[in-house]
């Protein structure tokens, strides 16, 4: 992309932001069509603050190449004349966060992980990461020693929380105003640089979450630059929706298409998780996913990239290729199963839990087909759910127990192991890491974490009011915490000790050594065994009230069965289930179970004996083929 000085020309990297030129200085180009005059103010350096007045392109957009500027020179831009200075609305980086200055940054890295080739979508296990809970200290330099030790568990891809500047000392990252800026908070740019590095010569993927369909209520300052920026065409429940289609969206679009290349380009990310699609909204001929997509690939230059969604609406025209009239990404987050995991595991259903019943059968067609609403009727939002999804891959689907936004929303932010039964909840983990899905676990969910997950914002005093009170709303859709006894144990998100508890303390790996232990074994049965490894065919059968079998087909290297049985011990005497029957020339035997000892179980007789099936209650097990009767008799 080339801007233009007079008669000179200049290559830069992408359309907005201050990018540097090696012996030539620094380019600044800034899209402000509201204004008829915009100077830039470099802030620190001989005889500052200094004015520079840029000089407009014919499209709105300003520029101007600077030779005393350099890395580390501090700069926001004056407007039209006005009084007030505002930083980049495309910073590299924010020191003192979102109302302070611009940092000029200097994209090199001494990059290592030149033998990095991405990731692609089969074979991974996702693990959820808020940077600034995952350790005491809370930042990048700290994450990035307990990086051998996800790898060793098992882990393939981190999913980072958004990282993109927000104001404040404490936060999720979805209210961000700098998308360009990773925050100050967790450390520099070069420090987010290096935990890359290190995860890739570790094996690990990295891929972030990114919020595209608004920006947060404090510290945004694009309307300044231009009105065009938002529109109110859309309904937003965060704000106004981006403006992706209006008129003036041709610089919108390229401002967050190349927000999408930078984090590949420039971090070296292995892909993105774009937040609430269902409000990311365009009519135009070619989606701004689309287009994301798009860029996020040429962004890799061959590097396999991963882009996952979240859409509440389930539409499963996100992932399908562009010649199918789809957007061309990756996969889909699974609220279905995770809605049927946690109504099995509390025996609650209500709010969006409404429509689950966390049986059998849910489980079952959960596995087979990822939605279990793919245009039903659905009585909690009054109108249908849901997009045919049967001819997806089941790796499109990514499948967990837990995430940050279901966990903050228990109420005290408890974990799904507080809230269960421990044989239930080792049953479904089975399920869920065994399972043709592809498995996402939030962190410190393979320790069974003592700290809650929280929600927490840390706003100024009007805000941070408005923002308790629309936190004890939404949450008020749950009967159980609607009632006055509850709303006043709600963690207030604006006091620092609900950040402080959301901490993870890593002496609980040691603690609940058998939950680890559980989460390792899992992950590497679902590596090493050919027929998990597959994410292959499979065909379930319900065998009760609340059990059910699954079968895995596994051609040359035999099936496999994964019986879940979520009530009481259950006796088959008869066993008319075909899925039960074993291989021919074969038996069943006992390969894994949730009550192994190793877990804090109480052991596992053999399942099927003269006197027919019996499975345990609360339990998992894992059956592989062994040798005929016969051969055991000798």
């Amino acid at each position: 992309m080339r801007s233009t000085r007079g008669r000179a020309a200049v290559r830069r990297r992408f359309a907005a932001g201050a990018e540097t030129l090696p012996g030539e200085g620094v380019h600044f180009r800034v899209w402000a069509p509201a204004h008829r005059r915009v100077e830039l103010v470099l802030e620190n350096g001989p005889g500052s603050p200094t004015l520079i007045e840029m000089e407009p392109e014919s499209n709105g957009y300003y520029s101007l190449l600077v030779r005393q500027a350099a890395p580390g020179s501090l700069y926001r831009f004056q407007l039209g004349g006005q009084e007030g200075w505002y930083p980049d609305p495309a910073s590299r980086y924010q020191p003192d966060g979102p109302h302070g200055p611009s940092q000029v940054v200097d994209p090199h890295f001494p990059w290592t992980d030149t033998e990095w080739s991405g990731v692609a979508l089969e074979g991974q296990v996702l693990y959820e990461v808020h940077a600034g809970t995952f350790t005491r200290e809370g930042t990048w330099e700290t994450a990035r020693k307990e990086l051998p030790e996800l790898a060793a568990c098992g882990i393939t891809i981190l999913e980072l929380m958004p990282v993109a500047d927000f104001p404040g000392r404490f936060g999720w990252g979805y209210d961000g105003v700098g998308l360009y800026a990773p925050t100050w908070l967790y450390g520099t740019p070069q420090d987010f640089r290096r935990f890359v590095n290190d995860a890739h010569n570790l094996g690990l993927g990295v891929i972030l979450d990114v919020v595209y369909n608004h920006l947060g209520p404090d510290g945004n300052y694009l309307g300044r630059f231009s009105s065009d920026y938002f529109t109110r065409q859309y309904e937003n429940e965060w704000g106004d929706a981006m403006n992706f289609d209006g008129e003036n969206s041709g610089p919108v679009r390229d401002f967050i298409a190349c927000n999408a290349a930078y984090w590949i380009e420039e971090f070296h990310l292995d892909g993105l998780r774009l937040d609430a699609t269902q409000q990311i909204c365009d009519a135009s001929p070619s989606h701004i996913m689309q287009v994301i997509a798009e860029r996020v690939r040429a962004a890799a230059a061959g590097r396999s990239t991963l882009i996952v969604a979240e859409n509440e609406p389930q539409e499963t025209r996100l992932v399908r290729p562009a010649d199918r009239g789809g957007y061309g990404l990756d996969a889909l987050w699974n609220d279905d199963l995770h809605h049927s995991a946690m109504v099995a595991l509390t025996g609650r259903s209500e709010a969006y839990y409404t429509d689950y019943r966390g049986t059998p059968q849910e489980f079952i067609s959960g596995v087979k087909y990822g939605y279990l609403y793919q245009g039903q009727r659905y009585k909690w939002q009054k109108k249908r759910r849901g997009t045919p999804a049967l001819d997806l891959r089941p790796a499109q689907f990514v499948n967990f127990l837990q995430n940050h936004d279901q966990i903050a929303n228990s109420g005290r932010g408890d974990r799904v192991h507080r809230l269960a039964s421990p044989g239930r909840y080792k049953a479904l983990t089975a399920l869920l890491l065994l399972s043709p899905g592809t498995p996402m676990l939030f962190q410190g969910q393979e320790f069974a974490a003592s700290s809650p997950f929280l929600y927490f914002a840390d706003h100024k005093p009007e805000l941070a009011k408005t923002i308790r009170d629309s936190r004890l709303r939404f949450l008020a859709q749950f009967p159980s915490l609607a009632g006055p006894e509850m709303q006043s144990c709600l963690a207030d998100p604006g006091n620092p000790s609900t950040f402080e508890k959301s901490k993870l303390d890593f002496a609980d790996r040691e603690r609940n050594a058998p939950y680890y232990a559980l989460h390792k074994d899992l992950i590497r049965m679902r590596r090493e065994d050919p027929v998990f490894r597959r994410q292959g065919a499979v065909d379930g059968a319900v065998l009760g009230a609340e059990a059910f079998v699954l079968r895995f087909f596994g051609e040359e290297a035999g099936d496999r069965l994964l019986l879940v049985n979520l009530g009481r011990d259950l006796r088959l005497d008869p066993a008319p289930e075909p899925l039960l029957a074993p291989p021919a020339g074969a038996l069943w035997t006992l390969a894994w179970s949730s009550e192994d000892p190793r877990y804090g179980g109480c052991g596992t007789p053999p399942p099927e004996t003269e006197d027919n099936w019996r499975i345990p209650g609360h339990a998992a097990l894992v059956m592989r083929p062994g040798p005929p009767e016969e051969s055991r008799n000798d």
